[in-house]
This record gives structure tokens, C-alpha cells and sequence, in this order.
């Protein structure tokens, strides 16, 4: 059955109203049981250099513009800051698809999304020379799977899983310190989830990504539709040839407790911007209105709902 954008819609608005409420009777959220500061905003982003480091700075700038005051908290990326949004020291912050999807459907977080911004790709990395051709053959090798608390670990640990590498010996490092156990031989291969070309990787000039689109289902079937197809061109990376991966998308979200009006104007903000922000340069990247609403199991904040529906009548 094929719903209507203004049929889906209503049915987030519900839903999103649901999550607000559970979260207040819950007696979760931000500042003083959930009452923000007027004018005041915490935006929760990324470690230094990275992508959702530098859109949340692009993007405090933009709301600063319309008269907020924010705070920019950089930290170790998507799984922190859903723990922020939830105990109420952040307002908004960026996160992976599935790194927020485990935070309301597993962890019951009250978090909501205001927008779906742009796909990231999965990049898992090797040394230009390895002898490295699938995720499989890196049983028992070290791997780098990403910082603690950031979204690529929680992508990682899915990919090895699906992939049967339950034998795999797994480092925490963020993207720099990868790249330095890459150089160095402690690891055979690191995870990175973010736009293509990431610019980290494309000054390294001798590495290789290796394909993981056979995984793509066996997620789908394991995680649902968070996961999809996504392909790294030729040339990228030095690569002759287009690498065929996974790609999850980011996230804008917020408390729900958030006020309503405030997520409206926080979400009109956005794509009022949009150009400006110049979200991570990818491949099927886009920050556009009816990519934005399909945010899956993490509802869409009803002040979302409430533009977007301003937008589609």
C-alpha cells in the first residue's frame, strides 16, 4: 500500500507526540525537567576536523544568524551525543541512522529527529598493497572499528557481525589514530563512516576500500531499511575503479521535550540554509525536504512535522 506524504505525516505527528509525552512522564530531558532557556541552544557535533564537527559549526552560525545563542559541544560523534540529548545536556545534535535507531528502539531514549540530512558511506579501509579483497578474510586480524561512542563503532560492530567476524581483534580509535595504526602496521584494516572523498583519507594517497555490498542485505534482514546501497567512485581515493559499499544516513536530532515552535524554527532554519551548510560532499548526498521526513523509527519531532507540513500543505 503506497502512503501519502500528507498521510505519513500525520501518522509522525502522532507519533511524535507519543514521544514527547513519554519522555516529560519520564521525567527525562533538558535543562530544569526539559524547560530550555529561551534563545539558548547546545548543539552536541563531532571530534575536531570531522564532518559533523564542521557542518555543526556551519550550522550554529546559521542559527546564530536568526537570532539563537548556541553552544557547539564537540565530542566523540553520534552515540554520545544521543546520550546527551537523552539526559538533557544537549538540545540538538548530529547522529547516524542506526547508532539513533538503537537509541530509541533499544536504550528507549528521548530523542526525535527533525530532519534526515545526507548519506554517509562506509568505508573499510586497507593499505593500497594488502592482499585484503573482503570483510571475511580478516578473521583474527586487528581492526580499528572507531572511537568509543562514536557512530562508526556501532556500524562496525554490525558489519563484522553480519559478516561473521566474531574473531576479529577490535581497537577503538578515531579516525586520525586509525589512519597512524594503518601507517604503522598495528592494524590491517580500519572502519569510517562519512561523506566521500573524506579529506583524511583522500591526502593518504596509498590506501584501498574494500567492497561491502553482499552485506547490505544481510543487515536489512538483521536491522531493517537502514541500511542501502552506496557506491564510492572511481578515482576516489586513487581507486581505478567504483567500490560498491553501505551507506546509512545522518541525522538532525533533538530532546523531545523540546518545544514545539523551537524545533519548527530550528528545522525551517535549516533548509532556509541549506546552501550555506553544504552538508559532506557525497555521492546521493542531499538535504532536501522529502529525503528528511524518513527517519525510520525515531520519530520526527511534531514541531518538524508541523514545517514540513507548512511546506507540503
Amino acid at each position: 500500500m503506497t502512503v501519502s506524504r500528507r498521510s505519513f505525516l500525520a501518522a509522525a505527528a502522532a507519533a511524535g507526540a507519543a514521544a514527547v509525552a513519554g519522555g516529560v512522564a519520564g521525567g527525562v530531558g533538558g535543562c530544569a525537567g526539559g524547560r530550555e532557556e529561551p534563545g539558548r541552544l547546545r548543539l552536541a557535533t563531532g571530534p575536531a576536523g570531522g564532518p559533523y564537527e564542521v557542518l555543526g559549526d556551519r550550522f550554529a552560525a546559521e542559527l546564530r544568524r536568526v537570532g539563537f545563542e548556541v553552544s557547539v559541544v564537540r565530542t566523540t560523534a553520534s552515540v554520545r551525543n544521543l546520550e546527551m540529548l537523552g539526559d538533557g545536556s544537549a538540545d540538538l545534535g548530529l547522529a547516524l541512522a542506526d547508532s539513533a535507531d538503537q537509541a530509541v528502539r533499544v536504550h528507549g531514549r528521548p530523542v526525535a529527529a527533525l530532519a534526515r540530512m545526507y548519506l554517509n558511506y562506509v568505508h573499510l579501509v586497507v593499505r593500497a598493497g594488502s592482499g585484503v579483497l573482503a570483510a571475511t578474510e580478516l578473521a583474527g586480524r586487528p581492526i580499528s572499528i572507531g572511537a568509543v561512542g562514536s557512530g562508526t563503532a556501532v556500524t562496525a560492530e554490525r558489519v563484522l557481525g553480519a559478516a561473521g567476524l566474531g574473531s576479529a581483534r577490535l581497537l577503538r580509535l578515531g579516525l586520525d589514530e586509525s589512519v597512524r595504526a594503518l601507517r604503522d602496521g598495528r592494524v590491517e584494516a580500519f572502519f569510517w563512516s562519512g561523506g566521500v572523498p573524506t579529506p583524511a583519507l583522500a591526502r593518504l594517497g596509498d590506501i584501498r576500500l574494500v567492497p561491502l555490498d553482499l552485506l547490505v542485505p544481510v543487515l536489512r534482514r538483521m536491522y531493517g531499511p537502514l541500511y542501502e546501497h552506496a557506491t564510492v567512485p572511481d578515482g576516489v581515493y586513487g581507486g581505478a575503479r567504483p567500490v560498491a559499499t553501505i551507506g546509512t544516513a545522518s541525522y538532525l536530532v533533538c530532546r523531545g521535550d523540546l518545544a514545539p515552535d523551537l524545533a519548527r524554527t530550528v528545522t525551517e532554519t535549516l533548509f532556509a540554509s541549506r546552501d550555506r551548510l553544504q552538508a559532506p560532499d557525497a555521492p546521493g548526498g542531499r538535504l532536501d525536504r522529502r529525503y528528511a521526513i524518513g527517519t525510520g523509527a525515531v520519530p520526527l519531532h511534531p514541531g518538524a512535522v508541523s514545517y514540513y507540513r507548512s511546506v507540503y500543505g
